[in-house]
């Protein structure tokens, strides 16, 4: 069996003394897509924060494991460095950091490098976004200043392509956009994919619309900080008609 890309095991997470996560179990593998669903305040996001690190969140018992390796104890830039990607679902804006600034420090961090040439940054970021539809004077633009949410989206997305993660967390990318924007995200995230096939992909959702334009292999559905079912793209459609009260009782 190969070593998953990543792992959760028997995960358990707290926030300001409040218990979120209550043993959530997970294996994401090369080239997968996960979708993860759930109701309001299930505890989708606090997953993908923790995944990356985030220092709000407290593991209390389980482990987060990457291609084998704990890194339950590992702070988000080991984590960013080491693979791990999070598309935010609000993604913040920095005033006075060009796009292409924040994309050449990111890169240079991710590849270990104490400087990166400002020419290869710019070559790459023009290809990858010509193949996203992306206007070339986004380069230039202060990071998320100004942007609409589907422009935010796309600058993810952006973000995803160049810095080349061994596994993607999305957190409700789909959030506040419309049908064009949301069909705009997920063909972003099929060319990425299409470039790095080996990419691992966790999806945090409410909507089956993205999971129409991104089949996952994986779909499962968390409740009350616990994962209660998992299935095919057929489970997302049976949220669709049935809403969540099916899996509630399982939960209780």
């Amino acid at each position: 069996m190969p070593t998953p890309l990543l792992e959760l095991r028997d995960l358990h997470v707290t926030a300001g003394g409040a218990q979120i996560l209550r043993g959530v179990s997970l294996v994401v593998n090369e080239g997968e897509i996960h979708a993860l669903m759930g109701p309001n305040g299930a505890g989708k996001s606090t997953l993908a924060n923790v995944v990356m690190g985030h220092p709000g969140y407290e593991v209390t018992a389980g482990d987060v494991l990457l291609k084998g390796a704990s890194i339950a104890r590992w702070s988000a830039d080991a984590r960013a460095r080491a693979g791990i990607f999070l598309a935010f679902q609000y993604p913040e804006a920095i005033s006075g950091v060009s796009v292409i600034q924040f994309l050449r420090q990111a890169i240079a961090a991710r590849k270990g490098l104490e400087e990166l040439s400002v020419l290869e940054v710019r070559l790459d970021l023009a290809e990858w976004m010509e193949r996203l539809g992306m206007d070339a004077a986004f380069a230039e633009r202060h990071l998320n200043e100004g942007f609409s949410g589907g422009e935010r989206k796309r600058n993810e997305i952006l973000q995803m392509a160049l810095l080349e993660p061994v596994i993607a967390l999305l957190d409700e990318t789909d959030s506040g956009l419309d049908i064009d924007a949301l069909r705009v995200v997920a063909r972003g995230v099929r060319t990425v994919r299409d470039e790095h096939p080996a990419m691992g992909t966790l999806i945090v959702t409410h909507y089956v619309k993205l999971l129409e334009e991104i089949s996952p292999d994986q779909v499962h559905i968390l409740i009350d900080g616990r994962i209660v079912d998992s299935g095919d793209a057929s489970l997302a459609d049976r949220i669709e008609h049935h809403g969540y009260d099916a899996w509630r009782t399982v939960s209780a």
